[in-house]
């Protein structure tokens, strides 16, 4: 008797004990794979008539690279002064393949941008054969969303699931342009849920989910979807990951930016203008924050946000919002994308033994930052120079020219290299306002608040940094 059956990196067992009700006398595990065979078959029968292949057509950028010398043009000159040559080299169109889904019956479409990302020239092939150029309705970079239309009605749309609901193990089935063999269907099951921070170029609104079915180049774009053919996601390749680690757009999120995108031609997104972390993840920071066990740090208040109007600082730990727990900073993110932008939203914050209520009004996303605080790291003691610091005061020209609302605060005038300030991240023109949690005024104040610290271990600094507030921690040994 059979007894494991694999199926394209799932294995179906089938067996007397595989269901606790017993099995009808007439199912075989020949009855169950042909059922199963079956299955799949009608799911791609029934969803392949929504998927599309994009056809992308770019310039390469050889035409300034090669150019022909001064020479040969003047040899090879046309009858005409000022034509040019028939024989310059012209730049060269490159064409690639992706794939996309109808979600509405009048011709839009969903892919990924960067499917069609610098595209000069984009058509559509439809699973019957006909083929129609394509125009961009709008483009999200932040989420790789973006939208195409076509001028066709009456064609087959992609019916919606919810990500929300998908469980860890679940079939599911994707169909896509992989390595330009069109329409290929693969199937695996969810191999993980809210995947984020894979690569450096990381966005809050990384939130994937992980599929064991197969996506490569020319997948990108298309549906994943579940046993009944509702699209739970879209594929996307994640740059700088191995192989054989493939990922979708959960559908709640490509619903939202697509209508956003279809309705004004742009997506916006909420944000409190603050960067945070889980708390324990810097383990630095961890030995500052006592009376607390979960929650999200924050570790810049970015300037003229939300945030940066309210009550919120850096460091605090922000454990709730609107009453629902967070313990990591994906949560959190989680939770701020799914208010919408002008919306009031609460915070419970935890401060210096304290537990706050912050309300703040959630703004528009601006693009993405790069810059990241920097990680402290240890130095054998505690003092102005040996913190690797070197403080002037803050004057009126300084003030105005750093954008900050008072003169108040010690200006860091220099840092030594590999010190620990320099380790710690602290820059040039900070000015540190307080030393843990206590204000500093002025140089002289802030050199008596490090002479006296009472801890070699670490010292927390709160830092003005060209509007921003943030904070660094310098850590020491005894």
């Amino acid at each position: 008797m059979i007894r494991i059956l694999p199926c394209l990196g799932c294995v179906l067992i089938a067996s007397a004990g595989w269901s606790q009700a017993p099995a009808p006398a007439a199912s075989t595990p020949l009855t169950l794979l042909r059922q199963l065979d079956d299955g799949f078959a009608q799911v791609f029968e029934k969803t392949a008539p929504s998927v599309v292949v994009i056809d992308v057509s770019k310039k390469s950028s050889l035409a300034d690279e090669e150019a022909p010398s001064e020479g040969l043009d003047s040899f090879f000159r046309a009858p005409r002064a000022g034509e040019p040559s028939p024989f310059q080299m012209q730049e060269p169109t490159t064409h690639a393949e992706g794939s996309g889904f109808v979600i509405r019956a009048d011709g839009m479409i969903l892919t990924n941008n960067h499917v069609i990302a610098g595209a000069q020239k984009m058509t559509v092939k439809l699973k019957d054969g006909r083929q129609f150029p394509a125009r961009l309705i709008g483009t999200d970079e932040m989420t790789d969303i973006a939208v195409l239309k076509i001028e066709a009605s009456g064609l087959p749309v992609a019916t919606w699931g919810d990500s929300e609901k998908v469980r860890i193990g679940q079939l599911v089935c994707a169909i896509g342009v992989p390595y330009a063999l069109e329409y290929s269907f693969t199937i695996g099951c969810i191999s993980g849920k809210g995947r984020s921070g894979m690569t450096p170029e990381a966005t809050p609104y990384e939130d994937y989910l992980q599929t064991s079915a197969l996506i490569n180049p020319g997948n990108s774009g298309g549906p994943l979807m579940d046993v009944e053919g509702r699209v739970i996601g879209m594929a996307t390749l994640v740059n700088g990951l191995n192989r054989g680690l493939a990922f979708a757009i959960p559908s709640r999120m490509l619903q939202d930016v697509s209508q956003q995108l279809m309705d004004n031609g742009k997506a916006v997104h909420p944000a409190l203008g603050i960067r945070i972390e889980t708390l324990g993840a810097d383990s630095s920071l961890r030995d500052q924050i006592t009376g607390v066990d979960k929650g999200v740090v924050v570790t810049t208040i970015e300037p003229d946000t939300p945030a940066y109007k309210s009550d919120l600082r850096p460091a605090d730990v922000i454990t709730a919002i609107d009453g629902t727990p967070v313990a990591t900073a994906q949560e959190l993110r989680r939770e701020v994308l799914a208010r919408k932008v002008g919306q009031s939203v609460t915070l419970t914050v935890w401060r210096g033994g304290k537990t706050l209520r912050i309300n703040i009004t959630a703004g528009e996303m601006p693009a993405p930052r790069s810059a990241h605080p920097a990680t402290a790291q240890p130095s054998p003691a505690l003092s102005e120079t040996t913190c690797g610091l070197r403080l002037g005061e803050v004057t009126q020209a300084i003030a105005d020219r750093l954008g900050l609302k008072t003169r108040s605060g010690a200006l860091v005038t220099g840092i030594d290299p590999e010190s620990p300030a320099a380790i710690a991240g602290i820059q040039k023109e900070d000015v540190i306002t307080e030393i843990d949690s206590k204000p500093a005024p002025d140089v002289a104040t802030a050199r008596k608040l490090l002479e006296s610290h009472a801890d070699t271990k670490a010292v927390l600094l709160f830092i003005e940094r060209k509007g921003q507030k943030t904070y660094a921690v310098l850590k020491l040994d005894k």
